[in-house]
């Protein structure tokens, strides 16, 4: 079989190393009053990493992921082991649906909208609106198998998944995703549209190109927006250049110190999210924690650091006369930036909705769950009876 039942595993002598190497760690000095200024801010690091050494339950949080129901698929195409969690929806004719995730996120990102899309009518809504929910590993995150080679990119992902969920019975299926999973998703409906019910993005892939004639003009909102990317990268896109372009030599660093690797992760929680510069504001410590220490423990921060430079190598850029044609639906939340404006994205896609929310930023499945869920179910629900035709 393809496809068997996997148990996430647990081990006491990995956390007892982790606890060490946190209360062996070599705190670098600091401007004093600088804060985050210059990165992470020393007084919240040590904080937390003192939780995660002494408060932070690893078991507790093993056992809470065991209530879902996990599987590995081998890929025969690639040999590629994928993990991925799987909630049966609840109601009439549930539509599947594969949601991706991003970077420096994992599958633990839709803990809590994977089961309100699987049963709509646990909170209040319509049994008709319910989901068979399948959520991948992306290849070199989590449980999944790390790549031994150099190619596995995020068109091959999306291959992949039509693979998994073939395997699964699912020949046509919805797709949903943000960062890294906006990509696969939108290449599952360029590539692989007679499997694809509908695309639902809640990030335009950044590396997002579509087809411009020569000589052919863009409006000045299109403009402005290249211009505001640009200036992102240059004042927040240092971790980007890095991985992009030596994944390996950041590798030795995060994969043997736990503090570093904390740091280097939830900055980015912080900075993408509707956190105000508080992470507590939006995350609970063990929310992020978990998701720290699932890099930890599967040592997978190198490979997917790497998957920039595979994007890199293998962008989403449009060729001529290339559209993602099947329905799109966009959810853009308000911290979500740098954002293109939607003429800038139907140049491309196929948008049928578009919702601008006032809250909520990059990690939107776990920041707003609730809105997220509600804005995937709106945008399918005219679409479902497509899923057989």
């Amino acid at each position: 079989m393809s496809i068997e039942r996997f148990v996430i595993p647990y081990s006491e002598a990995a956390v007892t190393d982790l606890r060490a190497r946190l209360g062996r760690t070599r705190w670098p000095d600091e401007i004093a009053g600088s804060g985050w200024q210059y990165g992470a801010d020393v007084a919240y690091m040590r904080e937390i990493c003192r939780y995660w050494a002494d408060g932070f339950d690893w078991r507790a949080q093993v056992e809470r992921l065991s209530a879902f129901d996990h599987y590995r698929y081998v890929d025969e195409d690639t040999g590629t082991g994928i993990h991925f969690m799987r909630v049966r929806g609840r109601g009439p004719a549930p539509l599947p649906l594969v949601i991706t995730h991003g970077w420096p996120g994992s599958f633990l990102e839709m803990l809590k909208i994977a089961p309100m899309l699987a049963d709509p009518a646990g909170r209040g809504g319509d049994p008709a609106d319910a989901f068979d929910v399948v959520v991948p590993s992306l290849p070199g995150f989590g449980f999944s198998d790390r790549p031994r080679r150099a190619g596995m990119n995020l068109w091959r992902t999306a291959e992949i998944w039509v693979r998994l969920m073939g395997a699964l019975g699912y020949e046509r299926f919805a797709v949903q995703g943000g960062d890294f999973g906006a990509s696969v998703s939108a290449i599952l409906g360029l590539r692989h549209p007679g499997h694809v019910v509908g695309v639902h993005l809640n990030y335009i892939p950044g590396s997002y190109r579509p087809w411009l004639g020569a000589g052919e003009e863009v409006a000045a909102a299109e403009r402005e927006f290249l211009d505001e990317d640009a200036r992102w990268l240059e004042e927040s896109g240092a971790y980007d250049h890095v991985q992009r372009r030596e994944p390996q030599t950041l590798a030795y660093g995060l994969n043997d110190s736990p503090a570093g690797l904390a740091a280097w992760i939830l900055t980015k929680f912080r900075d993408w999210s509707d956190s105000g510069g508080d992470l507590g504001r939006r995350f609970a410590r063990d929310e992020l924690l978990a998701n720290v220490t699932l890099y930890w423990m599967t040592e997978t921060i190198h490979a997917s650091c790497r998957l920039y430079e595979e994007v890199r190598r293998s962008p989403f850029h449009l060729r001529q006369g290339e559209r993602v044609a099947v329905p799109c639906g966009v959810a853009h939340f308000a911290k979500e930036a740098p954002f293109p404006p939607r003429s800038w994205v139907e140049r491309g896609f196929n948008v049928q909705r578009w919702t601008d929310f006032p809250r909520g930023g990059h990690f939107a499945a776990l920041e707003e769950p609730e809105l997220l869920a509600d804005d995937v179910s709106a945008f399918f629900r005219p679409l479902r009876a497509t899923a057989s035709s």
